[in-house]
């Protein structure tokens, strides 16, 4: 069926590159413009083949998904797509308008342009949640400076997992696949939405339709037995176009929390300024609650063994990791804590903790994390040596870790603190070293005793050759500025060989033991199993 005028004038005004009319079924009935460049053939030539066939076989689902959610009149797009290739270096993209024409017998006019290739976390083509939260401030930030009407839908398929897991693997790979295609179909470009684990989805639309629509038009696609009783529920957030991207972020992982948290029972906030509101009330709550327990001493200090790998593994020394009552990793306190200026309060209690502790066991050594935040406080720092000052016994047995929690300003100002610390016996270890962009930066502008490696470079040196040359590198250029190197994350006896190797002065890790409420004499290594039971692989011990 040839275009009408009336269409071409329509892609005319896309400035579309290829225009193609395809059958119901999406045979190509017409092409005009760049099929050479967009789909490797001759417009003429595509005529009669499958439009799904151009698109590759990540994507081609997404399109199918695309055309039968298309009703008479209806327009869906721009989404961008991936083009097939023969070649899985060739990244190139397209976006792809569509509309059913009415009374035409369900032919379908498509608009393809060329585009850049978006990139989602997932081969499915679903954002995590962390590349979500960043793709979707993007975006947001875009409609609000373009004027679109876009805003974020919490999606519940309560049940479908285990029916898809009911269905067995093939048939149950074809669920998911299909009830990602239908998610990112309903997203803004198609690449806007991620799949949020327990049932749950998250994805940015064009907010012009009611929950109730976008609820049954996800039903019908996903076309499920009635028997199994999946039914979509949809919440819906509006846009909060006074927001900053800080202000959004925190936005979005408010509503987020609340949707895994509550699911479709949750009463969730009407827009994102509204979500921002509550978000800030909850962490003024929660501020009361940590500067409360700040102050009264409410926290405990696990103490994790790092030993020494110069000769027989012996013990070096502890590292004390402070813990807020049954709570696992207190990056959450943390953080609050840097973000709210309680840091210096939270780092100042837990060295009056660690000097008791010192004072009471005379043979102890201790390391205790400080905030970066907390080394560039000219206040904090004065008072800190004059505690450890009044404490002239636990000279040579403290170590301060700077972690890269909280970035320092002035490194040189840093330093100067740091080095008063050092005046007083305690050595100075340099946390996290490799996660963070300023890691360099840091190892170069303060003068430190001790670098540690961040576990994300250790835990998998037993399959990972580069991995192991790198290490050896970098304890090669410490040893060179007269640092001392040790490894945390070291899990097995073999990743303990290649650090030792490598020339790496200690280690930490659950090969050696797990913090534990007191500081336990170390066992010999015969003694420590490899892994404990109900661990992650991977998990660190740390105060943030």
């Amino acid at each position: 069926m040839p275009l009408t005028h009336k269409t071409l004038l329509g892609f005319a005004f896309a400035s579309a590159d290829l225009l193609i009319e395809t059958s119901a079924e999406g045979a190509i009935t017409t092409a005009l413009g760049a099929g050479e460049a967009l789909a490797g053939s001759q417009d003429r030539k595509l005529e009669g083949a499958q439009l799904f066939d151009f698109f590759s076989g990540a994507d081609r689902e997404l399109v199918r998904v695309v055309f039968e959610g298309l009703s008479d009149g209806m327009r869906a797009g721009p989404i961008i797509v991936r083009l097939a290739s023969q070649d899985e270096r060739d990244d190139r993209a397209a976006s792809l308008s569509a509309f059913r024409l009415p009374q035409h017998n369900g032919a379908v006019s498509c608009v393809l342009t060329r585009a850049l290739p978006t990139h989602a976390a997932g081969a499915n083509g679903l954002h995590d949640r962390a590349s979500f939260e960043t793709a979707a401030v993007a975006v947001l930030e875009h409609a609000r400076t373009r004027g679109l009407d876009i805003e974020m839908a919490l999606v519940e398929m309560a049940g479908f997992e285990a029916a898809a897991q009911q269905a067995g693997e093939a048939a149950g790979a074809a669920l998911r696949a299909r009830l990602a295609a239908v998610i990112r179909a309903e997203s803004y470009a198609g690449g806007s939405a991620a799949e949020l684990g327990a049932d749950r989805y998250a994805l940015l639309r064009d907010g012009r339709e009611t929950p109730q629509e976008l609820s049954r038009r996800i039903g019908r696609l996903l076309n499920l037995d009635p028997a199994l009783g999946i039914s979509p529920v949809v919440h819906t957030v509006g846009r909060g176009d006074e927001l900053s991207p800080d202000h959004l972020l925190k936005a979005l992982r408010y509503a987020m929390d609340g949707f895994l948290r509550e699911g479709a029972s949750d009463t969730p906030p009407a827009d994102l300024g509204q979500a921002f509101e509550r978000s800030v009330a909850q962490t003024m709550a929660q501020v009361g609650v940590l500067s409360r327990r700040v102050e009264a001493r409410d926290f405990a200090l696990h103490y994790q063994p790092v030993v020494s790998l110069k000769g027989p593994t012996t013990l070096h020394h502890y590292e004390a990791l402070i813990r807020f009552g049954d709570q696992g990793a207190p990056f959450p306190m943390i953080r609050m804590a840097e973000e709210m200026d309680l840091v210096c309060a939270l780092d100042a209690a837990v060295v009056d903790r660690a000097l008791d502790v010192l004072t009471r066991s005379p043979g102890l050594v201790l390391a205790v994390n400080l905030s970066g935040r907390s080394i560039g406080n000219a206040l904090f720092v004065s008072e800190l040596c004059k505690r450890v000052k009044a404490h002239p016994q636990v000279r040579g047995r403290l170590m301060f870790e700077l972690t890269e929690s909280a970035a320092v300003g002035d490194l040189a100002q840093a330093d100067r603190h740091l080095q008063s610390l050092r005046a007083l016996g305690c050595e100075i270890c340099l946390d996290d070293f490799g996660a963070g962009a300023s890691s360099l930066a840091y190892l170069q502008q303060l003068n430190v005793d001790v670098v540690k490696f961040d576990g994300a470079f250790i835990r998998d040196l037993e399959h990972d050759s580069r991995g192991a040359a790198f290490i050896s590198q970098l304890v090669r250029m410490c040893a060179e500025m007269k640092v001392r190197t040790l490894a945390e994350m070291v899990e097995t006896q073999v990743v303990e060989e290649v650090v030792r190797k490598a020339g790496v002065h200690m280690a930490q890790g659950w090969l050696y033991g797990a913090a534990a409420k007191e500081p336990v004499p170390f066992p010999p290594i015969s003694a420590v199993a490899p892994s404990a039971p109900g661990r992650r692989r991977g998990a660190v011990d740390s105060w943030g």
